[in-house]
Order: C-alpha cells, then structure tokens, then sequence
C-alpha cells in the first residue's frame, strides 16, 4: 500500500471485526533493529535541541501556576509493559483531584501556556527520555493510561494487539486527527500501522507530523 495514501486513509471501524488477527509484517525484523538505532540517535539530538525550549517553558508554567513544570504518569508500552512518561506539565495541579479524565475539546482543566504547549506539542518533548530508554519509539501508536487500556480493551475487541510495537511520540493516529478520534477511530490507524509498518509508512508519518507540528491539527 502506498505509504502516502496510507497516512491519509480512514478506515471503517468494521476492518477491526473483520480481521482480527493482527500480526506485524514478515522480514521486519532487520528494521525493528534500525528503527531503534534511529530512535537513539533521534532522541538524542532531539534532548539536545529541545533544552533551552523545555527550560524557558517550564519557568513559564511555574510562572502561571504553582507545582513542578512536569508531570509523570504511568503508561502502557510494547507487550503490556509499564513505564512512567513524563510531558510538561499543561494542566493544573489538581486536575485530576476528581479522579482520571479523558482529556476533552477546551478542556477547563488546561491553563493558558498549556494550551500553547499542547497546540504545538511541546509539551511532549520530555519523552524523549523514554524514547531513549527504550520505553517508547519516535513513531508508533499513543501510550495510555493501565485504567484506560483496560477499560477501551474491555469495550473494543482487540485494543490490546496496538501494544505489538512500541508506543511513539508521533504515528498514524496522532497526524490524523489525534484527539479529536475517538478510542475505536485510533485503534483502526494503530492496527493500520501495525500491519504495515515499513520505512515508507514512517517516512510518511514523519513528513505528516512537521506540518500537525504548524497547525496544531487535533491538539486539546
């Protein structure tokens, strides 16, 4: 399948009832080991660049509200591996005294330099630490949350075959439309990507996510 058009495509819910097993492509291998010889490099250089913009912008969230410019939450990575994920902080520090939330279009939760941050997505720039890690690659399905993996793969058949490859900062579902998909419309881009994963595909993505990167397309 081309890989532009796969960027691009919207697939029908329906394509996860009708074929449920998903299995990475064959002979993938000597790229999975390329892929994470790119994700080290990538997120090195990525560390490098993106300190002076982490430093200013974490003074700034301090600035407008108390608490540490960073927030650390637990996710789900590659085989139902746990790792703790750290983004600047964009909401306020008892965002969540209520319990867990799905994060919602204008959420009232988010402040005003988080909303900034979020538009432009820098406030995921900190998990370029687990990328090098290991934890996380720099393209793959989003990470979530234990309580909300477990809650989407009890009401969507099949949620947890997205954790066959590591989750990314970027991926199919994060340059069409992000947030603004619902769990079931994600799934169906994150079993795309599964399936045919390849150079090509993530060449796409990547190319895709500079211009998200400009217009804060699917940004909460």
């Amino acid at each position: 399948m081309n890989a532009e058009k796969q960027v691009k495509i919207f697939t029908d819910y329906s394509i996860i009832q009708k074929t449920p097993d998903v299995s990475l492509p064959e002979g993938i291998k000597p790229y999975l080991c390329l892929k994470r010889a790119v994700d080290i490099i990538g997120s090195l250089v990525g560390l490098v660049l993106a300190a002076p913009v982490l430093l200013l912008f974490s003074l700034l969230i301090v600035y407008e509200t108390p608490g540490s410019p960073f927030y650390i939450q637990e996710r789900v990575g590659q085989g139902g591996k746990r790792f703790k994920l750290i983004k600047l902080r964009s909401m306020r520090k008892d965002a969540e005294k209520a319990g867990a939330k799905w994060a919602e279009s204008n959420d009232p939760r988010v402040t005003k330099v988080g909303r900034f941050i979020r538009k432009t997505r820098i406030d995921e720039l900190p998990q370029f630490l687990s990328v090098l890690k290991g934890d996380m690659s720099l393209i793959g399905p989003r990470p979530e949350r234990p309580m909300f993996t477990e809650q989407f793969n009890h009401e969507i058949p099949g949620f947890k075959k997205r954790l066959l490859v590591k989750p990314g900062l970027t991926g199919l579902a994060q340059v069409n439309g992000g947030y603004d998909l619902t769990p079931k419309e994600k799934l169906v881009y994150d079993l795309d990507y599964v399936r045919h994963l390849s150079p090509a595909m993530e060449r796409a993505i990547f190319a895709k996510t500079i211009r998200v990167l400009f217009t804060g397309e699917g940004a909460r």
